[in-house]
């Protein structure tokens, strides 16, 4: 049976970003991927978006981790030369009765460390966006775009350069704890051939699968378990070229952001996500969801002719809260709360998981790494 220092189960832009780090310390590392490429899932169907950190209750992971995150990614963005670009974001009220949103929006964003919130009277936003109707909005000159795909190759080029090796095509089907090691039983999907291996740390980054694996795993208390549940976001884009520059965002609605209008590196505009909840991995997007979109998108951008959206792509986001309830915290398990040493399990990496993964990535590996090999974590960052 084979033995490694570290697997890393999913290769989305979490599993290749702490595989780099455990790799980087040193660690003979693995990245078991069922998919036949990277980042299959939740990491390539987002927004791309480098979030500032405004919407998140102070002193929660997500809060720590996107604050520190977004700094870590734009500077390694820069130094590695990932395409990118801080294009700032606007947060809108269209009518008088949301104004004292944004002032809630901006205190809230201060005590989480985000301070360079401004908050812009209609002719100061007009006059960054012709076409934008507001009565007030907060300028977030720290949010921006990237490219997540050219994102996850870098990760991976810099996991692979330090030793670590990805494995496609390999589906964990069961696991158990057995003498200090991790034993997972794997499956090559494409021959169907099965094989052994063990480890003494196992990072599972999942994602849409993270529950289900601690699952499978013999010893596991499944008490431990959250309840997972699969919030489907759709995004529809507009036929022709935007006249925005700056990302927009409406004052937050129930259970979610609202539609809001993101930009990809080439400029194109996406509107969304909504949310609609499911129990399957169906990526499809329904054409007549678009009709709903019209109503929310001309509060903000009353020019947007008739007929002009068409599908773009779906997401599936790993939730941890169901309708109506607040919005779950990222839930980060190691051994102080399930018992089993060398075990990590990352649930609910949804929004800001993309902008935190490098934050995300040096927590696990303060976890991971032998003491002796932790002097220079934040180096890898």
């Amino acid at each position: 049976m084979e033995q490694v220092d570290c697997i890393v189960a999913g290769a989305g832009v979490i599993g290749l970003a702490i595989a780099r780090g455990l790799a980087a310390q040193g660690l003979d590392t693995l990245i078991l991927e069922a998919a036949d490429t990277i980042g299959t899932e939740t990491s390539s169907r987002n927004s791309e978006v480098i979030h500032a950190g405004i919407h998140y209750p102070q002193g929660s992971l997500k809060a720590r981790l996107c604050v520190a995150g977004r700094d870590m990614l734009y500077r390694y963005a820069m130094e590695r030369s990932i395409p990118h670009r801080r294009c700032g974001k606007l947060i809108v009220a269209t009518d008088e009765a949301q104004e004292p949103v944004l002032a809630t929006i901006r205190a809230g964003a201060a005590a989480c460390d985000v301070a360079d919130l401004r908050l812009l009277s209609a002719a100061e936003a007009q006059a960054l966006e012709p076409a934008l109707h507001c009565t007030k909005a907060l300028l977030s000159p720290s949010t921006g775009i990237i490219d997540s795909h050219a994102l996850m190759l870098t990760l991976l080029g810099d996991a692979e350069e330090n030793g670590a090796m990805l494995s496609l095509n390999t589906r964990i089907v069961s696991g158990r704890i057995e003498a200090g090691q991790i034993v997972l039983q794997t499956t090559d999907t494409a021959s169907g051939e099965s094989f052994e291996i063990a480890t003494s740390r196992l990072v599972n980054a999942a994602g849409l699968g993270a529950v289900a694996l601690a699952g499978a795993l013999e010893g596991f208390d499944r008490r431990s378990l959250p309840t997972l549940r699969y919030a489907k976001g759709n995004y529809f884009s507009v036929a022709g070229r935007a006249p925005f520059s700056h990302l927009v965002y409406p004052v937050p609605e129930p259970g979610g952001l609202g539609v809001h209008l993101t930009l990809d590196l080439a400029g194109t505009a996406r509107f969304g996500p909504d949310v609609e909840w499911t129990d399957v991995l169906d990526y499809r997007v329904d054409p007549t969801r678009g009709e709903r979109f019209y109503a929310a998108i001309r509060k903000y951008w009353p020019e947007l002719a008739d007929g002009s959206l068409q599908p773009a792509y779906s997401g599936i986001r790993p939730k941890l809260s169901g309708p109506g309830e607040a919005n779950s915290d990222f839930v980060i398990q190691d051994a102080s709360i399930h018992g089993i040493a060398g075990l990590v399990n990352l649930f609910g990496i949804e929004s800001p998981g993309l902008t935190s993964s490098l934050a995300i990535a040096e927590h696990v590996t303060r976890i991971l790494a032998p003491a002796r090999e932790r002097t220079d974590v934040a180096a890898v960052s």
